[in-house]
């Protein structure tokens, strides 16, 4: 639950169609107008959206009370709703009546998932600062290399020794898979290790700063990754829209190159123009919308950019992410204002709802194999700790400080959990693989919360 769904437009008889509004067609024929939902079925979409939300935002509360990540508790709440706890504990009835697999309820959660999904890395792009000081360069330099290129390559050479059968979605496409696979041991969490250290009362210290810095450049090369890996997919689906369908791409060597490419070159090009076509457009006289509202101006800013990437055979998710990095790059106080104001509603509604969504679709009673799980879990966590262990020492730091950055950068928490519903929402990843995704994700950022809080109450430098 729930899937992105694309409502069709067809044609209808030119009598009044029943509905508040109609468009006449060109043609003279009339559109099919805009839907209105019964008293049934606003109630229906109204309790699924008020249940998501009570449970994400009181989970979350729980989960933050007691220092952990509260986009954890988030996932928690859905999944209390879901088919793991309030489907086998409750009669399925109830939990289908709340949340009835037909009429606009999916299709309504749907479009949030997906808007949620967009506001998310929007925010995420804008949060991005690469800031150092003297002496923290190199050590960012090296965890962010070692760290991110051995748990990769580690991850392709373990994926050669296990049965991916179970676990490849039914694209059925080994490429994006691998892609995906190496991609979740490699990945670290900005968002929630972030949280973690604002918590702790540690984000202005030297070891926080080398930990975002090189997260940051985590990020920006997983977000490449997984705008690749679903490019792969839908060319070979024939879902591709735009550039790759005017070439007439369709999979193989030369698609895999052009989406290759055409990520990469978006990626610099935006953050090249970017910021200056924002200040250009910004300062125009006759920009009413900026004018009227910063807010709604930042948005249709994201949205060019996304559709944008969807004419270029790029992932969606991938433009909203440059659009934040740009705005931020933009700087000046109003923007903050607007960015911070976007922010806040996404954090209160959207976001919040589709984190519950990921959990609610969890179901760990049919489509969850606990002993490849510990064998993944465990893998995955030494893969990556070691290598930013290696990558701090190299970098002369202490073995001290090395094991707090191998435990730090172990977790997973938001981008973790973006991979996994991403790349199962383009069908490169299995259901029972989906679930190992998520659980490594929650658990790796509770191990890293709790470690550093022991770290920080023993009263003994992180770095």
């Amino acid at each position: 639950m729930y899937p992105p769904m694309h409502a069709s437009l067809q044609r209808a008889p030119q009598t009044r169609a029943r509905g508040p509004l109609s468009f006449p067609a060109p043609s003279g024929t009339m559109v099919a107008p805009m839907h209105a939902y019964t008293p049934s079925e606003i109630a229906h979409v109204l309790l699924a959206l008020a249940c998501l939300l009570l449970a994400a935002h009181g989970m979350g509360f729980v989960f933050s009370h007691f220092r952990q990540p509260r986009v954890i508790g988030e996932i928690c709440g859905g999944l209390l709703l879901g088919p793991t706890v309030m489907g086998a504990l409750l009669p399925i009835d109830l939990t289908r009546r709340i949340f009835p697999p037909w009429g606009p309820t999916p299709q309504v959660l749907g479009v949030i998932y997906q808007l949620g999904l967009l506001l998310l890395m929007f925010c995420s792009g804008a949060e991005i600062r690469g800031s150092s000081r003297g002496g923290e360069t190199r050590s960012i330099a090296w965890i962010a290399a070692l760290g991110t290129c051995l748990p990769f390559l580690l991850g392709m050479g373990f994926l050669g020794m296990v049965d991916v059968g179970p676990y490849l979605g039914t694209a059925q496409n080994e490429t994006a898979f691998l892609l995906i696979f190496a991609a979740a041991i490699a990945v670290t969490s900005i968002p929630v290790i972030s949280r973690i250290f604002m918590d702790l009362g540690v984000l202005e210290t030297p070891f926080a700063r080398v930990v975002l810095g090189a997260a940051v450049i985590e990020d920006i090369l997983l977000y490449v990754v997984i705008a690749v890996a679903v490019s792969f997919v839908r060319e070979e689906r024939g879902d591709s829209l735009g550039l790759p369908q005017l070439l007439g791409l369709h999979g193989g060597l030369p698609s895999h190159l052009y989406h290759t490419f055409a990520t990469l070159a978006f990626f610099a090009v935006a953050m090249w123009l970017g910021p200056r076509l924002y200040r250009r457009v910004l300062g125009l006289r006759f920009n009413l919308l900026h004018r009227a509202s910063p807010i709604a101006f930042q948005l249709v800013f994201m949205m060019l950019l996304t559709g944008a990437c969807v004419f270029l055979g790029i992932h969606e998710m991938f433009g909203a992410f440059v659009a934040g990095m740009a705005v931020a790059a933009a700087g000046e106080a109003d923007r903050v204002a607007a960015r911070e104001s976007i922010k806040s509603f996404a954090f209160a509604f959207f976001v919040p709802v589709y984190f519950a969504i990921v959990g609610f679709r969890l179901n760990l009673h049919r489509a969850f194999d606990p002993w490849f799980f510990l064998l993944f879990f465990g893998f995955a966590c030494a893969a990556k700790a070691i290598s930013v262990y290696a990558g701090a020492r190299a970098a002369k730091e202490t073995h001290h400080a090395a094991v707090n950055f191998a435990v730090a950068m172990n977790a997973r928490g938001g981008p973790g959990i973006v991979l996994a519903s991403t790349a199962f929402d383009a069908r490169i990843i299995s259901e029972p693989f989906y679930a190992v995704l998520i659980l490594l994700a929650i658990l790796t950022s509770l191990l890293a919360g709790s470690w550093l809080e022991r770290m920080v109450r023993s009263g003994r430098p992180l770095r």
